[in-house]
């Protein structure tokens, strides 16, 4: 199986990979799964009451579950929650099992995208730029450390980026 049967988005939150990743499956006639929402659905709750009720630590193990499965599966784009790559089991098993694309985003850029959002817990409490800026130092590295493509998404429209995605890794074989 070609590395590119998958493709996995990594990045922090507000770089825009649920909505590259629609895109990208669409125009690729592969399936779309966001990990985020997969939890939401396994669980019937939303993150925000997962993180109230069992802390950081309780989403991360349910994220690792549903990722472990997801990214064993074929012609999937999967956008990832931008904490997923704090666990290494995630980062090998997105790494092995697919292509990895870095949508890189600004902090300023974050902040624009994320203003009006009120389900990101992580958000919630304290500083957001000091919040955003820290999560970069700490995710960053780990983004890139699994990256086969680091794309920068600071004003571009999604279509763009998922277009440069398609001319990066080229037409499956099942589009050609």
């Amino acid at each position: 199986m070609s590395k590119t049967a998958n493709i996995f988005l990594v990045g922090p939150m507000g770089a825009g990979k649920t909505t590259v990743g629609r895109r990208l499956a669409e125009a690729r006639g592969m399936s779309f799964v966001d990990s985020d929402q997969e939890v939401e659905a396994r669980t019937g709750v939303n993150i925000a009451y997962i993180f109230e009720k069992e802390g950081e630590a309780g989403f991360r193990k349910r994220e690792r579950q549903a990722i472990c499965e997801l990214t064993q599966r074929h012609n999937l784009v999967l956008a990832t929650g931008g904490g997923a790559v704090l666990d290494p089991d995630n980062r090998h098993w997105l790494a092995a099992r697919g292509f990895v694309v870095y949508l890189h985003a600004s902090v300023d850029q974050q902040l624009a995208r994320t203003e009006r959002s009120d389900n990101r817990p992580l958000l919630q409490a304290g500083n957001r730029r000091d919040t955003l800026e820290r999560l970069f130092l700490i995710r960053d590295p780990l983004y890139r450390e699994i990256a086969d493509l680091v794309l920068h998404t600071d004003g571009r429209n999604a279509r763009t980026l998922a277009r440069e995605i398609e001319e990066r890794i080229g037409r499956p074989a099942a589009a050609l």
